[in-house]
């Protein structure tokens, strides 16, 4: 029996602590301890208080991974606030602190992970998982539905199509018209996936083949963790819409250059080497998605607008008031991005196969073939010739967003432009077009932007970019990184071998050793949620949602007053009362 020390800290502001029922559960390497309540004699988790407690495991837990709290209603309800868990190994000097500092609202289950600094990470750096099952130990589901259903489908093909259309990176898929010289798949090699009527070559014609082509990360340089280097590959992979099972992969190499060591994988081949195939393009899909479509083309290309925002708009001009709320903390997290996740000593420096130079040149490369055309979504649904591709969600709900953004964006300039010539004339908006264009995109040579705004239309094309990409377009490449990545077979952040160049010789332990080790699928797993998770604070959002419903209702009540008078006071109802003085 194993007797593990645990030391629970309480919040220290007012209402954090609470008369709840609080279970943990410690969760390691190889196994699970027994589900304790968390009770010593007199009051548990007061204001401020640090409780140590102790809960035993049958065996040896192995190299902690993650706690698992939970809060249950004892009589009333009663939120409490976690500072962090600190666990104590019996017989070892090492501790495990699981940093939490976040409220338990109703029936709550939580699960933290290890700190991000790694400082503390205990776990053995290099070793594999036996197998995909053991993934299953740190797979964090009751938090996500989406990521508990990819965990159980991640291997079938027309799921592993479906996250090209509305997964994480729903950018990259195109329309194919012709295969690419470098991709020589033949019609017999795919004629088992198409329906038995037709043929590829008739299936290019009616334009049902795609291809998602990761031509930009050959030859990016891999990155070296703990003195043993990662790998990373450049696939193209052509996608068939059939007609019932929908967008599905029929053939997948996994470089730029087709030779006898790169071979074109296929769902007939061995199910391992497709399944190795599948996770390599998946490992693409990371790299891509975090650093391209996420990093570069929302928070770099925003915080261009941000910056020259600040510089050239006074605050009372009506265009800074109209961006300002679709900037704020831009600049706050995209430093805090570049010291803890893309600086030599940061997260992706420790964990990600391009992480170091190769991010560097990942992001050079990306900027030379960025337009201000592809920032536009109607543009780029067109460019990629997606825009009668079925079940495409993203796209869908992208146009829908833009247009609403637009209209607004366009009712409020046509308030303060009543011309073209106005929009010419205002020597404040000038010099923010030319700061943007000629200071914020001076190292993208294809961009295309004018440095100035001659019409109206044009400034109202511009200020719906910076919406669109700082709100619905940040959205869908971020909020999701949890539901696709937390099952890390699907999008593994790094691979620790070379791809295969055998079909016949891929093995499970072949696809272990090559996808992330046990350290790296944990912080992973944290990074993405960390990441991905909502930042408003649900506290401050029930309390402005109360008052919203109490102004409601309170001009309900002046109305109804004022009914058959044939003098009115309306002079406070809350619609007609501003935020502020204004006049």
């Amino acid at each position: 029996m194993m007797e593990y020390k645990v030391t629970v800290a309480t919040g220290t502001s007012e209402y954090s602590g609470t008369n709840n029922y609080i279970y943990v559960t410690l969760v390691g390497e190889r196994g699970e301890s027994e589900r304790t309540v968390l009770d010593n004699p007199g009051l548990d988790f007061r204001r401020g208080a640090v409780d140590d407690y102790t809960v035993k495991s049958s065996a040896d837990l192995g190299p902690l991974i993650l706690v698992r709290l939970e809060k249950q209603k004892y009589w009333v309800e009663d939120n409490w606030f976690c500072r962090y868990v600190k666990v104590s190994v019996p017989g070892q000097r090492c501790s495990y602190t699981f940093p939490c500092y976040r409220w338990l609202v109703g029936d709550k289950v939580v699960v933290e992970l290890l700190e991000l600094s790694l400082k503390k990470l205990a776990i053995k750096f290099g070793k594999s998982w036996n197998d995909l099952d053991d993934f299953k130990r740190i797979f964090w589901k009751l938090r996500s539905p989406i990521a508990e259903y990819t965990m159980n489908h991640w291997k079938e093909d027309w799921f592993f199509g479906y996250q090209f259309l509305n997964g994480s990176n729903p950018r990259m898929i195109t329309k194919c018209k012709e295969l690419p010289s470098n991709f020589p798949v033949t019609g017999d090699m795919v004629q088992s996936s198409l329906i038995p009527t037709t043929t590829l070559k008739e299936e290019l014609k009616e334009g049902n083949i795609f291809l998602v082509d990761y031509a930009i990360m050959d030859g990016i340089p891999a990155n070296v963790i703990r003195d043993r280097i990662q790998h990373i590959a450049s696939p193209l992979c052509l996608l068939y819409e059939h007609p019932e099972k929908g967008l599905i992969p029929i053939a997948i190499q996994l470089g730029q250059k087709p030779d006898k060591d790169t071979p074109i994988f296929l769902p007939s081949d061995p199910p391992l080497a497709w399944l190795l195939a599948k996770m390599w393009v998946r490992h693409s899909e990371f790299q891509v998605f975090q650093l391209l479509s996420h990093l570069l083309r929302t928070h770099l290309v925003v915080e261009v607008i941000c910056v020259s925002t600040l510089r050239q708009l006074p605050a009372v001009h009506p265009i800074y008031k109209l961006l300002t709320p679709h900037l704020r903390y831009t600049l706050e997290i995209n430093c805090r991005g570049r010291t803890q996740l893309l600086s030599m000593d940061g997260i992706f420096k420790k964990v990600v196969s391009t992480g170091g130079d190769g991010l560097l040149i990942l992001a050079q490369r990306e900027y030379k073939v960025l337009t201000y055309r592809s920032l536009q979504p109607k543009f780029d649904f067109l460019d990629r010739g997606v825009t009668k591709l079925k079940d495409y969600f993203y796209r869908d709900h992208s146009m829908m967003l833009w247009n609403v953004i637009q209209n607004f964006v366009s009712g409020i300039v046509s308030l303060y432009y009543k011309s073209d010539s106005e929009v010419e004339q205002d020597s404040e908006l000038q010099a923010w077009i030319h700061d943007v264009a000629v200071e914020g995109f001076v190292d993208v040579p294809h961009f295309g932007l004018a440095s100035e705004l001659k019409t109206k239309e044009e400034l109202i094309t511009l200020l719906s970019v910076a919406i669109f990409t700082s709100t619905a377009q940040h959205a869908a490449t971020n909020n999701g990184q949890f539901d696709w990545c937390a099952w890390v077979p699907n999008t593994p952040c790094t691979m620790r071998h070379p791809p295969p160049t055998d079909k016949d010789a891929v093995t499970m332990g072949m696809i272990m050793d090559t996808l992330p080790d046990i350290s790296q699928s944990c912080v992973e797993m944290a990074i993405t949620w960390h990441l991905g998770r909502a930042q408003p604070d649900p506290a401050a959002l029930r309390v402005i949602d109360k008052f919203r419903k109490e102004l409601k209702e309170l001009e309900e009540q002046i109305i109804a007053q004022n009914e058959g008078l044939e003098l009115q006071y309306l002079y406070l109802c809350p619609s007609r009362v501003e935020n502020s003085i204004t006049i």
